[in-house]
């Protein structure tokens, strides 16, 4: 005796060894045993095999059509045998019944499983919606075929070109498109990206690069909604300090200046004065929200999307000649020592007596300009020399703060390698299009102008970060626990040591108007400056404030995915660089393994040839082939310039401790500067880039 029968969801047919109330032993073709319950029997017979009835049921299956035995069917529920009297004959053969079965089973559109064996038509409009989409999937399925002959005859069809970036990026794995891709893919054995560069889907490298950007941080585009700036309604008193601020000429978002006052009585007061936007955005309002969402200003060479509509930085930017709300430092100090004797926070208007440049000033404001008195250039503007002692006072003190932070640090900073400034000719701000003329120029870390502005954002975040955590109001904390290999930047919400820095604690707050982290500090800052030793009762986050924990997680994966992207499309203009100036060869410094980075360009590339050179031997290099869609780019040591470069063994050594933003690794993509300096080094058409 054999028996035909359902198991998960598959008709089986095998031979009866026993058989109970409720059961039955069965022994497959394969030899396998099973115990099939009574439920699930459909046939039983004699003769055939098993195997030649569900070869003759197949075949016979084939031969029903559907919409006739569609209207054959009975209008109730029905079995399989039912249909098969009512389609063959009154007394249909083992093989007619077993072939309805699989008709019936194989066809849901038109049948309705009714329980084991048992079935119920279909309405008449739903197996219309059926066939509709069976012809449809159809068509789409010989619509892909189509379309994965044109990729791997390397040909892009328009409908996949136009799913470009989805498709690479954020695919709908069930897209005909996308399944095209993964087929031609498959069937030429070249990898997506390299399949569609080849079949002409990428017009622009630079569009490829900046669209997918778009596409992962700001799929509903970069425009902002019209929203008013609140005004400042607190009164404010004015400050006696006149203050002025050290950015790059493209700089529209001011967020910080300096002042300096009592030059020559022995006690110096030295300002450093913050844009104040957290005096009238509050958490929760429209304006707080779009910075949340977007938490930076993302800066890239010649173009940059703000944290905030422009509108709002401008009425809250330190703009020269204006009365300027903000959070003010003053640190009083010992003009003999630099000994600091006093810190204080106020909430004032500052009168911004001028903006300087530094991109205008570098080659002016020297250290010999600096510290020699009877030093002059042939031309000094006369603004700039009524500001020389304060300059002179403040490069003073920056230089006796770094040397401060160096020897908590246990070693100086090393500021050898230069920043690069990239400049797109004519771009004058507008969203580059990728074949503009790029001017890349060496700008030297740690220049006098650089150092002062830094060193005074260092102090200011230092003392804020462990005066809001004295009075127990918790902020938004950048940590390092040693400079050891391996031991990360971190950010919390505890006020603990930064050891690249070299300070006990650090809280960003001088940046309100590009990074949100500082705004929200600033709220913070201001319930201390307002309530003092109450502070952490009515300050905007309390202690173990679950949002102010969602605010550092998303600023952290945030930060990361903008700066990802700086450091692509800056070495997608080094490499158009390359190409516009026919640079064929290099001259580098091999820093680790094979890899080399130029002495001249903001450039890493691995090369062949360098092994058993040690690090820091210095070699030219012929470049290879540039892919800008990859940034890809290889060379060959064509010569051994005998002379290994010790800076850069250090310098090598430096970075695998000096693992944050602000100190060795160079200035960092968002919002920052030149070791933390808060000054804006990357401008709309002029870009600091940090060495790779």
């Amino acid at each position: 005796m054999f028996l035909l029968f359902e198991e998960a969801g598959k008709f089986m047919a095998g031979r009866v060894l026993s058989e109970a109330d409720a059961s039955a032993q069965v022994e497959l073709d394969s030899g396998k045993r099973v115990k099939v319950k009574t439920a699930n029997f459909l046939l039983k017979f004699e003769k055939p095999e098993p195997a030649q009835l569900l070869a003759a049921a197949h075949a016979v299956s084939e031969t029903i059509e559907l919409e006739l035995a569609w209207e054959f069917a009975p209008e109730d529920e029905f079995g399989f045998i039912d249909l098969a009297r009512e389609y063959f004959s009154d007394k249909p053969t083992l093989e007619q019944q077993a072939g309805a079965l699989v008709r019936l089973f194989e066809s849901p559109h038109y049948f309705r499983r009714a329980g084991k064996g048992r079935f119920r038509k279909a309405p008449a409009d739903i197996i219309a919606l059926a066939l509709a989409a069976i012809e449809k999937k159809k068509q789409i399925a010989l619509q892909t075929e189509q379309w994965v002959k044109d990729l791997s005859d390397g040909v892009c069809p328009t409908p996949v070109r136009e799913q470009l970036y989805k498709i690479l990026f954020k695919p709908d794995k069930n897209a005909p498109e996308y399944k095209a891709v993964v087929e031609a893919s498959r069937a030429t054995h070249v990898g997506p990206l390299e399949l569609l560069v080849k079949a002409g889907a990428i017009d622009s490298p630079y569009q490829f690069h900046w669209r997918r950007f778009l596409l992962e941080n700001f799929p509903k585009g970069t425009g902002f909604p019209k929203l008013d700036a609140p005004l400042i309604r607190d009164e404010l008193p004015l400050s006696s300090a006149r203050a002025f601020s050290i950015d790059d000429s493209a700089t529209t978002e001011i967020d910080d200046a300096l002042s300096v006052q009592g030059l020559g009585s022995g006690t110096v007061v030295l300002g450093v004065h913050i844009a104040a936007p957290g005096l009238a955005v509050l958490p929760g309002s429209p304006i707080d929200q779009l910075g949340r969402d977007r938490l930076s200003t993302v800066y890239m060479p010649g173009y940059k999307v703000t944290m905030l509509p422009d509108d709002v930085v401008q009425s809250y930017t330190l703009q020269e000649g204006r009365d300027c709300p903000a959070v003010s430092l003053y640190v009083t100090l010992d003009e003999a020592t630099l000994e600091i004797k006093n810190t204080e926070t106020r909430l004032e208007r500052v009168h911004i007596g001028a903006n300087l440049r530094h991109d205008q000033l570098d080659a002016i404001v020297t250290t010999e300009w600096l510290e020699d008195p009877a030093f002059l250039h042939a031309v000094d503007p006369q603004p700039l020399l009524q500001k020389r002692a304060s300059l002179t006072f403040l490069f003073r003190l920056a230089k006796h703060l770094k040397a401060g932070r160096e020897v908590v640090r246990g070693k100086p900073e090393n500021f050898n390698r230069p920043d690069y400034n990239f400049k797109l000719v004519g771009n004058d701000g507008a969203e580059p299009q990728g074949q503009e003329q790029v001017q890349i120029s060496i700008r030297q870390r740690g220049a006098p102008l650089d150092l002062i502005v830094s060193e005074a954002m260092i102090l200011a975040n230092s003392t804020w970060g462990s005066w809001m955590d004295e009075l127990g109001v918790p902020g938004i904390y950048r940590s390092q626990a040693s400079m050891l290999p391996g031991v990360k930047v971190r950010m919390g919400t505890r006020a603990l040591p930064h050891a690249g820095l070299g300070v006990k604690s650090y809280a960003w707050s001088t940046s309100p108007l590009r990074r949100y982290t500082d705004l929200v500090n600033q709220w913070q800052i201001i319930a201390c400056a307002r309530h003092g030793k109450t502070a952490a009762l009515v300050a905007p986050f309390k202690p173990k404030d679950a949002d102010l924990f969602s605010i550092i997680s998303s600023f952290d994966a945030t930060y990361f995915a903008y700066n990802d992207y700086q450091r692509a499309i800056e070495r997608f203009w080094t490499l158009k660089y390359v190409q516009q100036n026919g640079i064929t060869e290099i001259t580098a410094t091999l820093f680790k393994d094979d890899l080399v980075r130029a002495d001249d360009l903001p450039l890493v590339l691995p090369v062949m040839g360098a092994s058993g050179l040690p690090r820091g031997a210095r070699v030219r290099v012929k470049l290879g082939e540039i892919n800008e869609v990859t940034l890809d780019i290889n060379g060959t040591v064509v010569e051994h310039l005998n002379a290994v470069d010790e800076n850069a063994v250090n310098v090598a050594t430096d970075n695998l401790a000096d693992d944050d933003d602000d100190v060795g690794t160079g200035s960092l993509a968002i919002a920052v500067d030149m070791s933390e300096s808060d000054t804006e080094a990357v401008p709309v058409a002029t870009h600091t880039l940090p060495v790779p």
